[in-house]
């Protein structure tokens, strides 16, 4: 019956506010003056039906890969309007998940929110113990009826799975499970109190920044208490060194985020960014920097996953050039690293070339912490900045793997695989017997030699390489000893020399 009724309250929102119309294909000039008429009343029809859709517009307006350009703009800028929680309600909560009586924990709480939303309410209070905290308390209710109107939202999407015209538009079932896991993902205040202890973590190095104590004892899956940040406006920081060196590591702090550790934290709701695309997010903005159109293209088609052979390389490599030219030589307090990266979406869009939704959660953030830097210290250039992180957190990598006994056993690792490989190069010529691939070229002599050959050089030139690199690091290293980077440099010498004499002689 409820889930009937609130089917029925759906509906007649809807229908009050001409949602249905949005599915219409619209063709001509005027399509993009009815998709943000539509868009307009969309958002106006998430506003009435509460907390699980407001969140659902929300979710829409970071996904251009989602829905039309039109309606980005508007949603953004929908808003949660529900009634505060009276003091007796955040009280109740309060003591229901502690299991006494409030005031056994806290010696007041002021009966003015900080913030009202859809899932949540904060609260400044004092603990009985003198700290001075904030409290997040979860609106009564808040959980059962997301879960209700995720189930509705969830049979919609199965039921409308076929309907081409509405998939031209949005694609229905994506966006009810890309709003499950946010929604179920804030629900859980545990899960965010684990999230502000990782976020500290990943702050450490940076003496500037910080995160407020969560109070394990006190907090629950609704309820969140931690530790009271004082402060003001970053403006009203003090002009000089220090200021600037504050939004250095904020911006690089962002980097840190994205590009090593693969999460970030963007007002209560968690990113997490796979291996693949932390390094394609770092070709991204390395050859943003070194304005090389080509390399981005090829970037943005490998974070697609798209071939070459299915798209206008050409055009979109103008197009890409375009941006490059735009966004590169702005000033900080110009430059807006998220609708660049929302820019470089579009056009990808454009050319059939869909990129991943973190991408744009990760522009969006970027946005924010980017804004906060140019307030900071507008004469920081974010992409030097990403430039010079990248490449200390590479060179950190390589002394760590330049150590004695890591070197070591990664030279035994590189020897095992090309003996691997060498063996498997006979086998496929015939020149050794195995239970695997045994192929005979006849009448192709000498074919066995230049295989061998070619993997012996090959061989040469990777051990060389390695060892040069080593020998480098290693040199400039103060935790080893002298004699490390000599004999490296003799190893390098000697296998160079090796490969130019397979090289010159003749072919046995």
């Amino acid at each position: 019956m409820l889930l009937t009724g609130r089917a029925a309250r759906i509906a007649s929102v809807v229908t009050k506010h001409g949602v249905q119309e949005l599915f219409a294909r619209r063709k001509g000039p005027s399509g993009a003056e009815a998709n943000r008429e539509s868009a307009k009343r969309l958002r106006q029809a998430f506003e009435e039906l509460g907390p699980t859709f407001c969140k659902l517009g929300q979710v829409l307006s970071t996904r251009p890969d989602l829905v039309p350009p039109e309606y980005i703009d508007e949603l953004a800028a929908l808003r949660d309007h529900v009634p505060p929680l009276t003091e007796a309600e955040v009280v109740e909560v309060m003591e229901e998940e502690l299991r006494v009586p409030w005031d056994d924990v806290f010696e007041s709480i002021d009966p003015e929110p900080l913030a009202t939303g859809s899932i949540a309410q904060v609260h400044r209070a004092l603990l009985s113990t003198g700290e001075r905290v904030v409290v997040k308390v979860q609106r009564p209710g808040a959980r059962d009826e997301i879960t209700r109107d995720l189930g509705l939202l969830g049979a919609f999407a199965r039921k409308t799975a076929d309907r081409p015209g509405l998939r031209q538009i949005v694609d229905p079932a994506a966006v009810v499970q890309h709003l499950s896991e946010s929604l179920q993902h804030e629900l859980d205040f545990r899960r965010e109190a684990q999230s502000i202890e990782r976020m500290r973590e990943i702050l450490t190095p940076y003496p500037h920044l910080g995160v407020p104590d969560v109070y394990h004892d006190f907090s629950t899956d609704r309820l969140l208490v931690m530790e009271e940040i004082q402060g003001g406006p970053l403006t009203s920081a003090p002009i000089g060194p220090e200021r600037s060196e504050a939004a250095r590591e904020l911006i690089e702090s962002y980097y840190r985020q994205i590009l090593t550790e693969g999460f970030f934290l963007d007002f209560g709701m968690v990113g997490e960014i796979g291996p693949d695309l932390r390094e394609g997010l770092v070709l991204l903005l390395m050859s943003f920097w070194q304005e090389d159109e080509a390399f981005l293209t090829e970037t943005v088609l490998n974070l697609s996953g798209t071939t070459a052979r299915d798209v206008d390389i050409d055009g979109l490599q103008v197009e890409i050039g375009g941006l490059l030219g735009r966004y590169r030589h702005l000033p900080l307090k110009e430059l807006q690293l998220g609708p660049l990266l929302q820019d470089v979406t579009t056009v990808a869009i454009r050319y059939d070339v869909p990129l991943p939704a973190t991408m744009i959660l990760t522009g969006k953030a970027l946005a924010q912490v980017q804004h906060a830097t140019a307030e900071l210290d507008p004469e920081v250039d974010v992409f030097a900045v990403a430039g010079r992180y990248l490449a200390r957190t590479t060179f950190d990598k390589l002394r760590v793997v330049a150590r004695p006994q890591e070197m070591l056993y990664e030279g035994q690792k590189f020897r095992a695989r090309v003996g691997k490989l060498l063996e498997a190069l006979e086998r496929l010529v015939g020149a050794r017997p195995g239970p695997n691939l045994q192929v005979e070229f006849k009448g192709f002599e000498g074919v066995e030699v230049t295989v061998r050959r070619a993997s012996r050089r090959l061989a040469f030139a990777l051990a060389a390489a390695g060892a040069f690199v080593a020998t480098g690091i290693t040199a400039d290293s103060t935790q080893v000893g002298a004699w490390v980077p000599i004999t490296l440099g003799t190893i390098a010498g000697i296998l160079t020399f090796g490969l130019l004499g397979d090289a010159l002689r003749r072919h046995r």
